[in-house]
């Protein structure tokens, strides 16, 4: 591996640990802190995706024609580094019947994001721009941000572990002493208040990104091409009139709020409902992403042979049967093959979404019909999503405690994501080919 391509493989693992290190907690952490449900926590975990909405619109390109990309990545890793790590140090008052205070979080949070989002496009923008042939290299480079979100699990295993029940090395041997300790988690308020260490971990990691990206190769800014369309996302939207793509776009969003739902309650699932340890529980979901590399390793295979309805449809019915698995079957040995079934979920799905984008989209509208469903995917249906299942919580919440719920409450996401998959099976019927000819005509209004 030569030097260049070593560094964007670096890139790629610090890029996506920084995410993994804070997200997998964070739906379980909130409540602990006592924000509410209702609009409160929605509002902190939305703040992702409205930065997702602002990267895709506006600072992504800004960035692009304006910055050289690795000097963009060093400050905006820096700045929201430093945002993420001041999240660390706000606090519940102790004996109090209040909440942690909510704007501070609620704006460092957001800080973190419109600095950290834009950077995931960057960082795919500077492979591109320094490998020989990126369609060839692309993948196993970007690989290695996957094998950084799971990575990002581990210290988690160290860091949760209740040391005060844990005996002396001295008192023991080594091999008995680290059984015990990585057997002996934190439980209740102690585990809740130990994950404000997901963002130290992902603070610092922000930072050594920042440090490491003046290390990048050089990729000097993209200007605008001259007569480039500047509400070409707007020229895509004339392609939702197709009915194909219409019914694409609908359940697209139902899917990706119905997505979300995963990542707001399993952790709390498995802590609760199943009895996993609280030092496990990352390890345990990160198994999803190593699931994910499989399954993308077979996705062109499925499609050649099943077709793009039939394979997104597998696709959306994988959520619904994970989530019929959690509310009937709460067994440990279960639940983690169930949340194997992650890969299917998003390489069946979403990652054929974007193939199928890039293949039926007209070329010039191909870039910005892209976004547009990204806007669906990391935006529009995960913010709408985190008030859904926030207010879920409330419906299925058997005490005061904010860990004790009655977790059939996953019969909710999977009825919807059977429904989607039904709307997909009958009503999805794409042509032959692609769309050139039929792009409507009529002009859109510009607001």
């Amino acid at each position: 591996m030569n030097s260049i391509r070593f560094k964007l493989c670096a890139m790629m693992f610090l890029e996506f640990f920084i995410w993994g290190a804070w997200f997998p907690l964070i739906f379980g952490y909130l409540p602990s802190l006592g924000f509410s449900a209702d609009w409160e926590q929605p509002l902190i975990l939305g703040a992702f995706n409205l930065a997702a909405f602002a990267a895709m619109f506006f600072s992504t390109q800004f960035a692009d024609r304006n910055f050289a990309a690795e000097r963009f990545v060093a400050f905006s890793q820096f700045i929201g580094g430093i945002a993420i790590l001041g999240l660390a140090f706000i606090q519940k008052p102790e004996g109090e019947n209040t909440s942690a205070p909510f704007w501070p979080f609620f704006l460092l949070m957001l800080l973190h994001s419109l600095f950290y989002v834009p950077t995931i496009s960057i960082t795919n923008s500077i492979a591109f721009a320094n490998l020989k042939d990126p369609q060839r290299e692309f993948g196993p480079v970007r690989l290695w941000g996957t094998i950084g979100w799971v990575a990002a699990a581990w210290p988690f295993v160290f860091i949760l572990v209740d040391w005060s029940r844990v005996p002396s090395l001295a008192s023991t041997s080594f091999f008995d002493w680290l059984g015990t300790a990585l057997g002996t988690a934190k439980t209740g308020a102690a585990f809740r208040q130990a994950c404000s260490y997901t963002f130290v971990v992902a603070g610092v990691a922000s930072l050594i990104m920042a440090a490491f990206s003046l290390t990048l190769p050089h990729t000097p800014p993209r200007r605008q091409e001259e007569g480039a369309e500047r509400f070409a996302w707007l020229e895509a939207m004339k392609l939702l009139r197709l009915p194909f793509i219409l019914v694409l776009f609908i359940v697209t969003f139902f899917d990706s709020a119905v997505h979300q739902c995963y990542f707001f309650w399993t952790e709390r699932f498995l802590t609760g409902g199943v009895g996993i340890a609280s030092n496990w529980v990352m390890p345990v979901m990160s198994a999803g992403q190593i699931a994910e590399i499989g399954t993308m390793a077979i996705l062109g295979y499925c499609l050649k042979r099943l077709g793009w309805r039939y394979t997104m449809v597998i696709g959306i019915m994988g959520h619904v049967v994970r989530f019929t698995v959690f509310a009937l079957f709460p067994y440990p040995v279960i639940s983690i093959l169930a949340i194997l079934l992650h890969g299917i979920c998003y390489a069946f799905f979403f990652a054929t979404v974007y193939i199928f984008v890039d293949e039926f989209f007209p070329k010039d509208a191909r870039s910005s019909a892209q976004g547009l469903f990204n806007f669906l995917i990391l935006g529009l249906g995960p913010f709408l999503g985190n008030f859904a299942w926030g207010w879920l919580g409330t419906v299925f919440q058997v005490s005061k405690d904010p860990d004790v719920y009655n977790f059939s409450l996953f019969l909710v996401p999977a009825g919807i994501g059977l429904l989607a998959a039904l709307i997909l099976l009958v009503f999805f019927r794409p042509p032959e080919k692609r769309v050139e000819e039929e792009i409507p005509e009529e002009p859109v209004a510009v607001p």
